[in-house]
Parts: structure tokens; sequence; C-alpha cells
């Protein structure tokens, strides 16, 4: 069973500005607030996502091919999510909408100011 998710940032500030405005669009809320750690809990109280200044002390990196993957409700949720990462200074890695992977999916990309990818999605019900 998978306990967590965490990213690396170098500007934990800035970082939880972000995850602040884009995660509570989908339910989300910020459970932690550390000098160095910034912890996402969902309705449930589980804190599940982490944001951190990486332990050792290098640069913030993020992984090719990693991408870390969220829930909505609905397309609205979805829709949300990818305006307020935008609008909080993200960047488009696909705009809003169904895809090939599933006859249900909708979902959309985006990249955090760290350049980590995010997926956020939901599967719609014929």
């Amino acid at each position: 069973m998978l306990s967590g998710v965490c990213v690396g940032t170098d500007d934990l500030v800035a970082a939880g500005r972000f995850y602040d405005a884009v995660l509570k669009t989908i339910g989300m809320r910020c459970a932690l607030a550390e000098k160095t750690e910034r912890a996402y809990a969902a309705a449930d109280g589980r804190t599940t996502f982490f944001v951190v200044n990486p332990f050792n002390g290098e640069t913030a990196t993020y992984g090719n091919g990693t991408q870390i993957m969220f829930y909505a409700t609905d397309a609205a949720a979805v829709r949300a999510f990818h305006a307020a990462a935008l609008e909080a200074g993200g960047t488009d890695e696909g705009p809003p909408g169904p895809r090939t992977y599933h006859p249900d999916y909708y979902g959309a990309y985006v990249r955090d100011l760290d350049g980590n990818k995010l997926n956020v999605s939901v599967f719609l019900e014929g």
C-alpha cells in the first residue's frame, strides 16, 4: 500500500502557495507547514502528499517519466486544478479533456514550479 508521495523544491514558500491553491480544487489542504516541509491531506485527514526541501541540501530535481497523479471528483474539478496550476505559475503539459487511454478518462497535466509533472483525472460514467 502506498502511504504517500514526496516532491522536492528549492523554494518551499512559493511551492506552498502553488500547492495550497492547486490542491484545494480537489479537496486537499495543508495539514503541516514547517520550515523544510509541507504536508497535504485529503478530507479523511490522511497526509499523503509532501513537498520538502531536499534533505541532502542539493538542488531539487524531478524524474524523467515521473508524474504525481491525483483523482478529481468530476470534470469541473479537473478543469479547476489545471486552471489553478497555471494561475499559480505552473506550466501546461496537456489541457483538460478526454484521452485515448480509457473511454471514460478525463484528465489534465501540468508542471509545478520545480518541474514536477502532475496529473489530475476522473473517470466519467458512460
